[in-house]
Formats: structure tokens, C-alpha cells, sequence
């Protein structure tokens, strides 16, 4: 089993530099902690950062630093996409405090501290036919969302858009929408600029950990309902 889809090296900026909200942070660290590219990355990234920080007159990065790391991260990204070894990453790889119940969701490290024990024990609650949620409450959302989703085969997830960032990473079963198909270990990363309608493809259900800057812009009259009810 491999991951496909990783954080925007944007995001992974943010992450790094601390700027990303408590609840965005947590599904980031979530996905880095499960993902050998996006730690290589990140740790890529942090290395090239404290080198400009180190030797900058100034005690903030230009924008032409900035550009000059992003720069490496991509030259470093490419060289990747030439090595067999580097082009998927393998779950199996980077497992270190990751629980996986047999064919249950995998769990990284981050989130165990705010699960039950028994994944069967999560008190979820209804969010629509098909669709349930368990919001995680202990962590600093600043005005958006931290929350799992539990969604039964076939079942549409509401169009909506987004107001800022959203990442939603895939911890069992599959989904696909426009942006591409989400399988375990992936996260999708979107910006305000995607509206979009994920369709659960598995045989099992899909179970997704969600943080978003903002609630999320749901279109129709019941999806608006339950948004304002859920608070997603």
C-alpha cells in the first residue's frame, strides 16, 4: 500500500514555520508521521531554512530566501520522481507509533492521544444518511473544524467549497472526486479555490481525519442545515 497524494510544499513551509493553526498542524503531523516523502521533505526543508536563518543579516527569511528553498524543495522533489525507490511511499516503511487494527483504519501516533483505546468505542454521531462524525474537541480550532468522518460505501459527501485551507487525510478505505482518488495514507491538501463532491469508492467504509481554517460552504438547503447544526 502506497501513498500518492502528500502536503503542498507551501503547506509543508507553514507546518515547519509554525504558522498553520493547532488543527491543521495536527493533520499534518498526522500525515508526516506516516509518510517517508513528506518527512524527507520537511526535514529537507528545515535544514535549508535554518541554513538562510543562520546567515541572513536579518531575523526574518526574504521572500527571495523563501523562493530560493522552495526552489531546492522542487529541484529535491524531481529528483525523487527519477528514483524508484523514492516515487511511491510504502506504509510499511515509516510504521513508528502507527497502530493498524488488521484491516482497520491506520492510526498515526498523533491521533491515538485523542482516540479511545477500542476504535469501537468512537461515539459518533449522525451528520447525515451514510455520513457520521466525532469531533475532536481538546485541540484549537481558531474559528475552523477538527473532526473524523465515518462515510458508508457509495455515499456522496455534499458539494462544498472551502474558506482557506482544508487537509483531510484518508486513515481507512478510499474516496475520489475531481481532484483525484484518495486511498489510505493520503492526504488531500485544497485551497478555497476547490469546490468539489467526494464519492466513497471502497467496499468498507471511508474514514477520513478533517481540519479546515474555516467551516466548510456547503450548497443546497439540507447540507446548509446540517452544517449549521454539525458546525462542520
Amino acid at each position: 500500500m502506497t501513498i500518492k497524494h502528500h502536503l503542498s510544499d507551501i503547506t509543508l513551509g507553514a507546518f515547519s514555520a509554525g504558522s498553520l493553526s493547532e488543527a491543521l498542524s495536527f493533520v499534518a503531523a498526522s500525515h508526516i508521521s506516516l509518510c517517508p516523502i513528506c518527512q524527507e521533505k520537511q526535514q529537507k526543508l528545515e535544514e535549508l531554512g535554518g541554513a538562510y536563518l543562520q546567515n541572513s543579516e536579518s531575523s526574518s527569511i526574504s521572500e527571495l530566501a523563501l523562493q530560493n528553498v522552495m526552489t531546492k524543495l522542487d529541484e529535491h522533489e524531481q529528483e525523487q520522481d527519477f528514483d524508484p525507490d523514492h516515487s511511491d511511499a510504502s506504509l510499511h516503511s515509516s510504521t513508528d507509533g502507527v497502530s493498524s487494527l488488521g484491516h482497520g483504519p491506520m492510526i498515526a501516533g498523533p491521533l491515538q492521544n485523542y482516540l479511545p483505546d477500542n476504535l469501537n468505542d468512537i461515539r459518533w454521531k449522525s451528520l447525515a444518511p451514510g455520513i457520521k462524525y466525532f469531533a475532536i474537541s481538546d485541540l484549537q480550532t481558531n474559528g475552523g473544524t477538527l473532526s473524523m468522518l465515518n462515510i458508508k460505501p457509495g455515499v456522496k459527501i455534499p458539494e462544498h467549497g472551502h474558506q482557506g485551507i482544508e487537509l483531510t487525510q484518508v486513515l481507512k478505505g478510499s474516496f475520489s472526486d475531481d481532484v483525484g482518488s484518495f486511498s489510505v495514507g493520503d492526504i488531500a491538501d485544497l485551497d478555497d479555490d476547490i469546490k468539489h463532491q467526494p464519492i466513497v469508492g471502497s467496499d468498507e467504509s471511508c474514514i477520513c481525519l478533517i481540519a479546515s481554517e474555516a467551516p466548510l460552504r456547503f450548497t443546497g438547503l439540507m447540507p446548509r442545515l446540517v452544517h449549521y447544526f454539525s458546525g462542520m
